[in-house]
């Protein structure tokens, strides 16, 4: 059924091309002619347009041949965190790694490889199915916003699958949290740092104060804020006259996460007041939780699917986001399918071969299981 060499193939074919969020036009072509090869249908929308990108969401359909299923998607991002040209692949016991010093870039090409694989397959087989959309998006790994910019409830789908976390292979989430990005920046006074220094107003001392009051990384069970990048200054000579920190927040608990983002700015505007400082505070909710009951088809036809190959089926919760919490937000129901890929965000992720064809199989037998449902 599934074909692992063409499978893995695939695999390496994808992960070779250079798809960094906001250029993701090579691999976008490459997926284009893929599919229309193998005789799928493919749509591209404006997406780039749009959120200053050179690529396109990809919606590529498989059209049902049994009346009254359901029509459900399978879906994956083209971006990766950062670029991968000049990616080397090392299969080491049948685990693939980055040989060269750039991620491997399983996030997400370990979700898209496996999805267009089990489509090509429902098509050979010709098992019974309904319509199968596949939604391959752009800028995923920036805020989402290729899955922000698709109009995908014109797509009239059903519900659907984000193959886009960590294992178990056979797991999937269906409960996550909400998600606020908060940027301070605090605007001090300059001085020269050897001559006046006291008539200055250092902008890294009001930061310091300020978030030496708060309470950073888990803060409860299932809420975590994080100040993750710092920039400002202009020369070590002069009293430093701003400074931008970039932070988060994130909580399954909506009252608990507006407490923890409200203590972030308090702690800021205080520490302000204090030195005689400004700052100026950019708060967003990026995007907002989802909690999908297990009765839900979308959850039944999954969880059947696992236990059909033997997998667990086990429901989870993360504090992660994907293009699931978008859609959800949008009216269709998703949940997250787990793939293979670990470590990922950094140089030694990794993603076995069995891993990856586990996942090829899981989708084939979703697809199927749906169209019973």
């Amino acid at each position: 059924m599934i074909n692992e060499e063409r499978l893995v193939s695939l695999f390496k074919e994808l992960c070779l091309i250079d798809a960094p969020a906001l250029g993701e036009a090579d691999c976008v072509a490459f997926v284009r002619g893929y599919c229309q090869e193998i005789g799928l249908e493919v749509q591209e929308d404006d997406a780039g347009s749009r959120i200053g990108g050179n690529a396109n969401n990809l919606i590529v359909t498989l059209k049902g041949n049994k009346a009254g299923a359901p029509r459900i998607f399978l879906s994956a991002h083209f971006d990766t965190v950062e670029p991968t040209a000049g990616l080397e692949i090392e299969e080491k016991d049948g685990v693939f790694f980055s040989k060269s010093d750039t991620i491997l870039g399983a996030d997400d090409k370990a979700g898209m490889a496996p999805a267009i694989e089990a489509v090509r397959c429902i098509k050979e087989t010709g098992v019974e199915h309904g319509d199968v959309v596949l939604l391959f998006s752009c800028a995923e790994e920036i805020g989402l916003k290729g899955a922000a910019a698709l109009d995908i409830q014109s797509l009239n789908l059903d519900f659907g699958y984000v193959l886009d976390t960590g294992p178990p292979v056979g797991s999937f989430v269906t409960r996550t949290a909400v998600h606020d990005k908060i940027d301070f920046t605090v605007i001090g006074k300059p001085a020269h740092a050897g001559k006046d220094p006291e008539k200055g107003v250092n902008a890294i001392s009001v930061m310091a104060d300020a978030v030496s009051k708060l309470k950073v990384g888990r803060v409860g069970p299932e809420t975590t804020s994080n100040l993750g990048i710092v920039t400002g200054g202009t020369a070590v000579n002069v009293v430093c006259p701003s400074v931008k920190i970039k932070g988060e927040a994130r909580s399954t608990d909506v009252k608990e996460l507006d407490r923890v983002v409200a203590e972030m700015i308090a702690a800021f505007e205080e520490a302000a007041r204090k030195w005689g400082a400004e700052v100026v505070i950019d708060h967003e909710r990026h995007y907002v939780s989802y909690d999908i009951p297990t009765d839900a088809p979308v959850v039944q036809v999954a969880q059947r699917a696992a236990k059909n190959l033997g997998l667990s089926g086990h429901l989870r919760t993360t504090l992660g986001g994907s293009d699931a919490n978008v859609y959800n937000t949008k009216g269709v129901p998703t949940i997250v399918v787990a793939t293979g890929m670990e470590k990922i965000h950094t140089h030694d992720e990794f993603v076995s071969r069995f891993d990856l064809l586990q996942t090829a199989y899981l989708a084939y037998e979703i697809i199927v299981e749906a169209a019973k449902s």
